[in-house]
């Protein structure tokens, strides 16, 4: 889906991570949302998209037309209350990103992220993820932050021999120390 698009369809995300992005008036692009499975897109009730979207990796999606989407949420009024509350945790995910860009330290702002995506990861609501696949790279995550892509990787670099992740290949990451975690993005 692409900013300016006419506003057609709307999807649930299967399989696979997707961003939602701007274009600012430099034509920097500002990430806005991370999509993680099960997570929706498209803009329910604007003729036009104002956003991007686009896939970070191999995704899958269950694509409604408008019309579809209007209709299932009509005749099924637990499908609307399921989406509402979806789309809050989105909001509150959308918000979290941006919470981070005002944290104090680069550290901060890298663990902030990395705990933000063991919690999308996670198939529980009770605790976050132990292990996921980065769904952005290190530019994507700098973007995201406010930092530069060396910033991100001394952080990520810092963070593993602090002993509290540990990194597998180039984007899977596992979370040796969560509280620890969770103290540098709160601390």
């Amino acid at each position: 889906m692409a900013a300016g698009d006419d506003n057609i369809a709307c999807a649930t995300l299967v399989t696979g991570a997707l961003k939602i992005s701007s274009i600012d008036a430099e034509g920097q692009e500002q990430i806005l949302s991370v999509i993680h499975p099960a997570g929706f897109v498209g803009e329910m009730f604007a003729p036009i998209a104002h956003h991007n979207v686009i896939a970070l990796t191999d995704s899958r999606l269950c694509l409604f037309t408008r019309s579809d989407y209007e209709s299932a949420v009509a005749r099924f009024p637990a499908l609307a209350a399921a989406l509402l509350r979806r789309s809050s945790e989105e909001l509150l995910e959308a918000r979290t990103l941006l919470d981070l860009k005002g944290r104090r330290s680069a550290k901060a702002k890298v663990a902030g992220l990395l705990s933000a995506f063991a919690k999308s990861a996670s198939t529980s609501s009770c605790h976050s993820a132990d292990s996921f696949m980065l769904p952005l790279s290190r530019s994507d995550m700098a973007s995201v932050l406010g930092l530069t892509i060396e910033t991100v990787s001394r952080q990520l670099t810092g963070l593993e021999k602090s002993g509290l992740i540990r990194r597998e290949g180039a984007r899977g990451i596992i979370i040796r120390n969560a509280p620890g975690l969770d103290d540098l993005t709160n601390g």
